[in-house]
């Protein structure tokens, strides 16, 4: 990663090149996750096709609109986003989304993974940028608070009358999508 050689009024370089690679790994999640969203929008069956394929679209566009202010943020601070697929596959620490044509509740399970390692992931470079950048630490908060949000209409679907979660012992996307099958 080239260094910044300007950034924002009040922040050194040296502190914007380690918020630009942070935010360089989110726009990757963010992109990653909405390329998930969209494919389990494609391959959802089952008895609650509508309601996980009407659900999913919404997440869709507001995923996408946090890669734009990641990307942005990123541009802002002197840095130069990477949004092409090579770069994400090639600097990602995931590996792709796992489940095919599936039941809904199933594709539901392993999401709830995906949001679970997408969020304690923003959580933690919320944590990083506390004392780096305030405003990017902002743009992370806001948008933490929205897949947390996400999250839950995804849990929604999957937990038991006594709040626990069908799932909760499963830790691999597909042992999460046959524990509710």
């Amino acid at each position: 990663m080239a260094s910044v050689s300007y950034t924002v009024p009040g922040l050194d370089t040296g502190a914007a090149d380690r918020v630009v690679g942070l935010l360089q790994i989110r726009l990757h999640a963010l992109n990653d996750l909405a390329l998930t969203l969209k494919h389990v929008h494609w391959n959802v069956i089952g008895p609650q096709f509508i309601a996980v394929h009407t659900m999913l679209d919404p997440q869709v566009e507001a995923v996408r609109a946090m890669v734009d202010d990641v990307a942005e943020r990123i541009a802002t601070l002197g840095g130069s986003p990477k949004g092409t697929p090579g770069a994400l596959v090639a600097e990602r620490t995931w590996d792709d989304y796992s489940i095919g044509r599936n039941d809904a509740i199933a594709h539901l399970a392993a999401l709830d993974l995906v949001y679970s390692g997408v969020i304690a992931d923003h959580r933690g470079a919320i944590e990083e940028t506390e004392k780096l950048d305030p405003v990017t630490q902002d743009l992370l908060i806001a948008e933490a608070g929205e897949l947390e949000q996400f999250q839950w209409f995804v849990r929604a679907h999957l937990e038991n009358a006594d709040g626990t979660l069908r799932q909760a012992s499963a830790s691999s996307e597909t042992e999460a999508a046959q524990t509710v099958s």
